[in-house]
């Protein structure tokens, strides 16, 4: 049985210039696209293959990059990094949008949900994938780049609502990452970007675990995946010379 997944209506356009350590990790060149049609979706998770999931850009603990610092404040700091987390989702789906069209993903969906939009109006969409992830990506980029929203001017206070707007877009970009890893993995690998969305993932993943702004069963149907991303990777095996 199918489920489904609503997102009640939210106002919410412009990109502003990304940034930090994982921008610069997606500026490093992958494969080239490969040719033909995005091939069909199998019931088989190929991003669970252990050959993928230890295929990664980093290898530190991304929990040292999420801690709050002391000096900063919380409110600041959550803006900071859903800005960033906003701009490397989109730059990663960007990466296979050609392969997002209405005739290979004709709804919105991850593993068994289909997730629906609604507009300003409240009224519910069953729209394409990419319509929903242009949804996803004009209504975060109006909201993230409105200073009444997310202040950047000194003294300028953020609104009492300001958490739960960073919780729900939190709930739109995982929707786009496990949209990518259901129904585009093998594009992603056959670019060797496999890595940097793995890394992306378990970055955000570990960002909205340590300061619960999604709840565990709004993320349950990619638990596996964060199981076997969020657990940590064997030490590589080290050569030894012994010097005479």
């Amino acid at each position: 049985m199918e489920n489904t997944e609503e997102d009640p209506p939210v106002d919410f356009e412009s990109l502003e210039s990304p940034h930090g350590l994982l921008w610069t990790l997606f500026n490093r060149k992958g494969k080239g696209k490969p040719n033909g049609k995005k091939l069909p979706t199998e019931e088989k998770k190929h991003y669970l293959d252990a050959e993928y999931t230890k295929v990664r850009v980093v290898d530190f603990e991304l929990k040292e990059l999420v801690v709050l610092p002391r000096e900063i404040d919380l409110n600041e700091w959550l803006a900071s990094n859903t800005t960033t987390f906003f701009n490397l989702i989109n730059l990663q789906y960007s990466t296979i949008s050609e392969f997002c069209t209405g005739d290979t993903c004709p709804a919105m969906t991850a593993c068994s949900t289909t997730y629906y939009w609604y507009d300003e109006k409240g009224k519910k969409t069953k729209c394409t994938a990419p319509q929903y992830v242009d949804f996803v990506m004009s209504s975060v980029q109006k909201l993230v780049t409105d200073e009444d929203i997310f202040p950047t001017k000194y003294g300028k206070e953020f609104p009492n609502t300001f958490d739960s707007l960073v919780k729900k877009i939190c709930r739109y970009l995982f929707h786009v990452l496990a949209h990518i890893y259901w129904s585009h993995y093998k594009e992603t690998v056959a670019m060797d970007l496999h890595g940097h969305l793995n890394t992306l993932y378990t970055h955000f993943v570990v960002f909205i675990r340590e300061f619960n702004l999604m709840d565990p069963k709004e993320t349950s149907i990619m638990d596996d995946l964060t199981e076997a991303l969020c657990t940590p990777l064997p030490p590589q095996p080290q050569n030894h010379v012994t010097e005479r």
